[in-house]
């Protein structure tokens, strides 16, 4: 975890800049498939199977791994927009659902989904979606159409031009403005992105990821950005999160993970990315197979089965996230001393 620089105090900062915005502790979803004798659940598919992090004031937190890994999951999970089966969610200090209510987390949390146009409402003007979400938490309506004009101008859109304009009449990339500027009008302290530039081309993409910089240092915000595209992650975040079939493989500061990957899951993703340099070619797949079943995940470490360097204990003992560097932690047993793997370091050496 890197240490972000002190961020613009925001009025409901309880704990200061080096308490943790979010603690998530054994975060876990199993969503039913089938059923069994006398309509007992038989079997369930684990979308998010234990999940650990820690989201620092201040900082773009970016979460990465392949379709189905749970990435999405866990952000709806955060968002209580599905209902968690287990875990812990810590606020600024505040547990959710104890001393902090759901709607005060809501209205200081708010996500950026992927398609603008299904996020919008195409009965209201763009002035109305933005201000719709003020008016609900009390805010009168002139001062929530005051302040979604003043959003609109700051993520590039003239209100005159576009404030009484419908969805279907802007752009997509005018349309994930709308929805950024519309994540902004309840004045929250983390915004979630979920794959919010992946459907944009290059150019408007590249407008939108400087303007999600300069809100960020506008307003204080702190960001978990949700991505496929690793140079997009590795471009805007501060510290990234590997997930793979629903748990964490890996997590660190975006500079030591992308430029020394400790998990092998990391190292293969890391590899598969295109390269410009024709004289760098692939040669060889950095990774064989597709994931395992998350209805029925492999025992032990749940990446074994396609890692190189998997050995016998690899099949039996689940690695814990443990730290391997400053602020870096790996659920990998290669890299934890005394674990029982080959290539793992000895106690004495960690020591």
């Amino acid at each position: 975890m890197t240490e972000i620089a002190d961020p613009l105090h925001h009025p409901e900062d309880r704990g200061g800049p080096r308490q943790p915005l979010l603690s998530v502790r054994g975060l876990v979803k199993h969503f039913p498939v089938g059923k069994g004798l006398f309509g007992r659940n038989k079997t369930v598919v684990r979308a998010v199977d234990g999940v650990d992090f820690d989201l620092l004031k201040g900082e773009t937190l970016g979460i990465v791994g392949e379709s189905g890994c749970g990435k999405s999951t866990t952000a709806r999970l955060l968002m209580h927009l599905i209902e968690p089966d287990a875990g812990r969610i810590v606020f600024d200090g505040e547990a959710l659902g104890e001393e902090l209510e759901l709607s005060s987390f809501r209205r200081q949390v708010q996500m950026v989904f992927q398609d603008s146009y299904a996020s919008l409402n195409p009965r209201l003007t763009i002035e109305d979606s933005i201000a719709f979400a003020p008016q609900v938490h009390g805010v009168p309506r002139r001062e929530a159409l005051a302040r979604g004009h003043d959003l609109l101008s700051r993520v590039g859109l003239e209100p005159r031009r576009f404030a009484g304009r419908y969805p279907h009449e802007l752009s997509g990339g005018q349309r994930q403005r709308v929805n950024i500027a519309r994540a902004l009008a309840l004045e929250p302290r983390l915004v979630i992105l979920d794959e919010a530039v992946s459907a944009l081309d290059k150019s408007v993409e590249a407008q939108v990821l400087n303007l999600l910089l300069d809100l960020k240092d506008a307003f204080g915000l702190t960001y978990i950005f949700i991505s496929h595209d690793l140079h997009v992650v590795n471009f805007i975040s501060d510290r990234v999160m590997v997930m793979y079939l629903g748990k964490v493989a890996e997590i660190g500061p975006a500079d030591s993970l992308f430029g020394a990957p400790t998990h092998p899951y990391t190292a293969a993703l890391l590899n598969s990315m295109p390269a410009m340099d024709p004289d760098n070619r692939t040669m060889e797949a950095p990774l064989y197979g597709d994931p395992p079943n998350p209805i029925d995940p492999p025992p032990g470490c749940r990446f074994h089965t396609r890692c190189r360097i998997a050995s016998d204990v690899c099949a039996s003992i689940v690695p814990a996230l443990s730290p391997i560097a400053e602020y870096h932690d790996s659920a990998c047993l290669a890299r934890q001393p005394g674990s029982g793997h080959p290539q793992a370091p000895a106690v004495e050496d960690a020591a």
